[in-house]
């Protein structure tokens, strides 16, 4: 069971890029998504989630109206759309994966990414 978050790089402010995530090993279609980010010297944070379905979503205030995440069940893939970036967004993304609920709590998720780093340059 693997998940394996790509797209990160850089970007100056005010792009966008978008990150994907693909499970392999299993289906992922019945769980809750979510992207959390962890910057330089700082504590993890939660960034958005999904429920099983793409019916909801939740985000993070830093990040509700530019982050938009997404799924593609049939694909096993989620994704997060990253737009109007700034500094403060610069981090290494993890995505994760719960069996139970939606949930902003890190300690809900079961399954974990690598993580892909993003860099905004000012």
């Amino acid at each position: 069971v693997q998940l394996q978050a790509f797209g990160g790089g850089l970007v100056q402010a005010g792009g966008s890029l978008r990150l994907s995530c693909a499970a392999s090993g299993r289906s992922f279609s019945s769980y809750a998504m979510g992207w959390f980010r962890q910057a330089p010297g700082k504590e993890r944070e939660f960034v958005a989630a999904i429920n099983w379905n793409g019916g909801w979503t939740n985000y993070a205030d830093s990040v509700k109206g530019r982050l938009t995440i997404s799924r593609d069940r049939a694909k096993n893939t989620v994704y997060l759309q990253m737009n109007s970036l700034n500094s403060e967004d610069t981090a290494v993304y993890y995505c994760a994966a719960s069996r139970r609920v939606m949930s902003s709590a890190d300690n809900e998720y079961d399954y974990w990414g690598q993580g892909t780093l993003v860099t905004v340059s000012s």
